[in-house]
């Protein structure tokens, strides 16, 4: 697909917790944060005890919406969604808050029913996750969303009061924490509709869950600290819940990054993932850094947009931003997929959407010091915030751009690579590299010169072959040493023909 001009798109979204403005740059089917500001207002922390909102978390709110209004003036986004979620759906005083907000700030603030909110959210982990299947479980401030997702998409859901404000009673989360009378009231609440939704996979959207998610990461000792598409199985999660449940205040505040709001709501998560896991049958976390925010965006995109691979839409937009060649990424995938098609897969039915992706990241880093350009490349590869990746494919694209211009192998961080990869991957991943640089260097990065060659593999070579009239252009001691590099990792002998 043709590369499509970046525009810009808001979402503020009102929690019962938090009230964040997210200013995205969309790229087609790639949604990329340029901006990310959020408010820890409590905004539904008296609900339990008053039925109505914090009267502080309202000042607090309005505050942050009046500076968010600032910051969207001078940004000018092509559009912008305004929602809130279940503590102003819930509140006695939701409806003049609404006003409040309106009359005092001039967003029209759309409010989220509980149905709405779970269906957001599942079509959000899709967004990050195409073929995500199981149930998205949203934990809110005040509520837990629950809704399954199939082949066909996400199905309908339920809303349930198993939010921090929602189980810490009149006292409020501040107040002491009872985890007896708090995993009483979460296993009552839950066994309501626990036999509709048990599942193997549970994807988890939510702060307190994501960082649940990165606590896991340090005591496991864990080497890539990316939470999305962040795998755990249930016993693991079991343990990390049990272990924060069990934790005092002062005790989770030291925890490097911890805020002392997030603080006060963590064991509440805690719990309620305790008695998820147990009630459905659970045998497998992911975490979703997507959620009911991108969900919006992700529905407004076209079908035919929607239809797209975020991974390789992704890679192609990154790829795009820093490289020279355009057309390069398309011209490297249709020299290079059809002779690598007929080699053992090892990721299953990705190994060509990988390809696909990896030749859209080849022109990166062409900008960057030659001595330095392999390492900076992989790094950012690595983390990139692009969706539709699982942590091994990342360390497998991150291996392949290295690769691509670093005949010697020494990545920055070759332990969390071999902890990921299966060596067979491993070596894969630089052949892949090794062959995109290859083809690279043969060409000159022209796509229409790298079109009168060809490429094939059979049972003992990698074949470079060149159509009638262009047999100048695979011959040279370049196109014998990166095709030797290539054949070596893919364990065959090099071989130049001319048609």
């Amino acid at each position: 697909m043709p590369f499509q001009a970046p525009r810009d798109a808001a979402v503020i979204d009102i929690g019962s917790n938090s009230v964040r403005l997210v200013v995205y740059r969309l790229e087609g089917r790639a949604i990329w944060t340029v901006f990310n500001e959020k408010v820890l207002a409590g905004l539904g922390r008296d609900l339990a005890k008053t039925g109505r909102l914090s009267p502080e978390g309202v000042v607090q709110t309005l505050q942050a919406l009046k500076r968010f209004r600032a910051v969207l003036e001078a940004v000018n986004p092509a559009e912008t969604f305004v929602v809130a979620t279940a503590a102003a759906r819930e509140a006695l005083d939701g409806p003049h808050f609404i006003t409040r907000v309106r009359e005092e700030t001039g967003f029209t603030v759309r409010v989220l029913s509980g149905e709405e909110e779970a269906h957001y959210a599942a079509v959000g982990v899709l967004a990050g996750a195409p073929d995500a299947t199981g149930v998205v479980g949203d934990l809110g401030g005040a509520s837990l969303e629950l809704v399954h997702l199939s082949a066909t998409g996400a199905g309908r859901g339920v809303t349930l009061p198993l939010g921090p404000f929602s189980l810490a009673g009149t006292g409020g989360t501040g107040n002491g924490f009872d985890g007896e009378r708090v995993r009483r009231l979460a296993q009552e609440r839950l066994a309501r509709v626990a036999a509709d939704f048990r599942t193997d996979t549970f994807h988890a959207v939510g702060g307190a869950w994501r960082n649940l998610a990165l606590l896991h990461m340090r005591l496991s000792g864990y080497p890539l600290h990316v939470v999305h598409q962040y795998s755990i199985s249930a016993g693991e999660a079991l343990e990390a819940a049990r272990l924060v449940a069990h934790q005092s205040k002062s005790s989770l505040e030291r925890i490097e990054g911890m805020s002392k709001k997030r603080s006060e709501t963590l064991p509440y998560a805690a719990i309620v993932l305790e008695t998820l896991i147990e009630q459905l049958q659970l045998k497998r976390i992911e975490i979703s850094a997507y959620g009911v925010r991108e969900g919006l965006l992700f529905e407004a995109m076209p079908p035919r947009v929607r239809g797209l691979d975020p991974l390789i839409e992704g890679c192609g937009a990154l790829g795009h931003r820093q490289g020279v060649a355009d057309e390069l990424g398309p011209a490297l995938d249709a020299w290079i997929a059809p002779a690598f098609e007929g080699l053992p897969p090892l990721f299953g039915d990705r190994d060509r959407v990988l390809i696909s992706a990896a030749c859209r990241l080849a022109d990166m880093g062409v900008r960057l010091h030659p001595d330095h350009r392999a390492d900076l490349v992989f790094e950012q590869v690595l983390r990139a915030p692009i969706a539709g990746q699982g942590h091994a494919e990342r360390c497998f694209l991150a291996t392949a751009a290295h690769a691509r211009h670093a005949t010697n192998f020494h990545p920055p961080e070759l332990e969390t690579l071999e902890r990921l990869l299966s060596p067979a991957q491993l070596k894969r991943a630089r052949a892949l590299g090794a062959t995109i640089r290859l083809a690279c260097d043969l060409s000159g990065r022209s796509p229409s010169l790298l079109g009168h060659s060809r490429l094939t593999l059979d049972s003992a070579h990698l074949i470079v072959s060149a159509e009638p009239g262009f047999a100048d252009l695979v011959l040279g001691e370049q196109t014998n040493k990166r095709a030797n590099t290539a054949a070596q990792h893919l364990g065959l002998k090099p071989k130049i023909t001319a048609a």
